[in-house]
């Protein structure tokens, strides 16, 4: 017969041994209540179908999205790089809405609430829960709060985030001045690049470093597009209705005199043009050219200046070949000898010559 005792002490080490295998899973189960206590006393995040009582958590916010900083606007490449950048690149007033523009309207997290449409003659629109909602004259961001409002005052959402984008608009174009005149019609934003290109492109004596004007900024942006527009990372600068782009004229180097050509040769914003470039682009020198007495007139301020060069010896390699700067006008004298010489043609030439000779052996 066992002792009361020792039935005792096997009861007491049994029961000791379930606290200590039990106590970890009764710890878990309290903390996993007590998470779940502090989640419904949280304001909850709409789900699919989380229908139009749900809510955004209040740390988003309950002020509209600007749409700089939406996901459909890229910033682009040509960035000024500056504490203003933002206000630079996106306009300050934002774009007007107006009849005919087709915008969508949805909110934040709430994937039930989405709607695609287009103001009437009279400005407005209906959206779902609100109605009528005019937005004539409203930026985007007025839209945006105002919609909110309403959906507030209905009780329909706490803080409800609206987003508001212009998908198609007939109230925007950008004018192109300058070199390049144009009026190119602007759905909300386009890169300078496609305005340009739709524009017909940068003519030859069009600067490649442009200016945009843009309401609300007191300066002109400036842009420089480099040598090639197609490639260019500069010339994905973002452009909007309303801008104005100014296209400079390019400076030149004049060419007058013995060339096959004579006129303005445009100057490369990124690569120097020198002496012998500029004869090879206006078509070479003529045979009257006379080449020692080439003269490049260089203007400081009111006075000119006259340098005489050899362009003979600069091709030669005798001398270095000159960089010219803009508007300098390159001028090449004509030899009288060569001139007559060339009024009378090859036969003339060889008639004369046997004359002299004639004469000489008379």
């Amino acid at each position: 017969m066992i002792p009361a005792s020792a039935t005792l002490r096997n009861r007491v080490g049994r029961i000791s041994r379930l606290i200590r295998f039990a106590a970890p899973i009764l710890f878990s189960l309290l903390c996993v209540s007590g998470y779940h206590s502090l989640i419904a006393q949280s304001p909850s995040v709409p789900g699919p179908a989380g229908g139009p009582t749900g809510q955004i958590p209040s740390s988003i916010g309950a002020t509209s999205l600007p749409p700089a900083q939406s996901s459909s606007q890229t910033p682009p490449a040509a960035s000024p790089g500056t504490a203003g950048a933002s206000a630079m690149l996106y306009p300050a007033d934002d774009f007007r809405l107006g009849p005919g523009d087709l915008i969508s309207v949805r909110i934040f997290l709430v994937s039930d609430y989405a709607a695609t449409v287009r103001l009437n003659e009279e400005g407005s629109v209906v959206l779902p829960l609100i109605g009528s909602v005019s937005l004539r004259g409203l930026s985007v961001r007025e839209a945006q709060t105002l919609i909110a409002s309403r959906l507030r005052e209905g009780q329909f959402y706490r803080r409800p985030e609206v987003i508001v984008q212009v998908m198609q608009t007939v109230n925007g174009t950008v004018l192109i001045t300058g070199e390049l005149r144009a009026e190119v019609p602007v759905m909300v934003q386009q890169s300078l690049r496609d305005v340009l290109l739709t524009a017909g492109g940068l003519p030859a004596t069009a600067s490649h470093t442009v200016k945009i004007v843009r309401r609300g900024e007191k300066e002109p942006i400036v842009v420089n597009l480099g040598a090639d527009l197609a490639s260019s990372s500069a010339a994905d600068f973002p452009v909007f209705p309303r801008d104005i782009i100014q296209v400079t004229r390019a400076s030149v180097v004049y060419v007058l005199g013995a060339f096959l050509r004579q006129g303005a040769v445009p100057l490369d914003q990124t690569t120097p043009l020198t002496l012998l470039q500029v004869a090879s682009l206006s078509g070479g020198i003529n045979f009257e050219g006379s080449y020692k007495d080439l003269r490049i007139i260089r203007t400081f301020g009111n006075e000119r200046k006259f340098v005489n060069v050899d362009i003979k010896r600069v091709r030669e390699g005798k001398v270095p070949d000159p960089i010219l700067q803009p508007n300098d006008i390159v001028y090449l004298p004509t030899s009288n000898l060569k001139a007559t010489a060339k009024s009378f043609g090859t036969g003339g030439v060889l008639a004369l010559g046997s004359l002299i000779f004639t004469l000489r052996n008379y």
